[in-house]
């Protein structure tokens, strides 16, 4: 399971998509799940607010999308992208933020933006080793290994469904 997907639900989310999917499985069945994990904030930052503007690109291009697909006319120019970090999750936060009051129509109806107006766009929970374990037991998983990389900034977690043989 690709945890980036995962990150993205709030923590109820999270266990109640991972419930599900344990309740599709058989004793014994495993699931490899990849996970982000907290590091550094100024790390965090720097990937989601980077100096090249990709993640600001990437957020802008949900209004793009709107204006394409639902018919807006939304105008890029009036919004910028901000990177928050929320301590209480972990995670780091995307917002739209109006530069200045605008207004716009969406699949036929009207919306109007004040100054300093943020749309939320995105979380993406960086987990505690503590929550990764938390993780799958709320889940109902028993876990068998943990993988990380040479910085241990991500986890690959083997969780097992209990009840069979080892």
């Amino acid at each position: 399971l690709l945890g980036s997907n995962l990150g993205n639900l709030e923590w109820d989310e999270a266990v109640g998509l991972l419930r599900r999917l344990r309740a599709s499985l058989r004793k014994g069945d495993h699931l490899l799940i990849g996970l982000d994990l907290l590091k550094d904030e100024a790390v965090l930052r720097g990937a989601y607010d980077d100096d090249e503007g990709v993640t600001a690109a990437f957020n802008l291009n949900l209004l793009a999308r709107m204006n394409r697909e639902l018919e807006g006319d939304l105008d890029l120019d009036a919004f910028e992208h901000r990177a928050t970090f929320d301590h209480r999750r972990p995670a780091m936060e995307s917002w739209l933020v109006a530069r200045r009051a605008t207004s716009a129509t969406i699949a036929g109806e009207r919306f109007e933006f004040g100054e300093g107006e943020a749309i939320h766009t995105e979380i993406s929970w960086k987990y505690t080793e503590a929550q990764v374990a938390e993780l799958a037991r709320a889940a109902g998983f028993e876990e068998v290994a943990r993988f990380h990389d040479a910085r241990r900034w991500f986890v690959d977690a083997l969780w097992r469904v209990p009840g069979a043989a080892r």
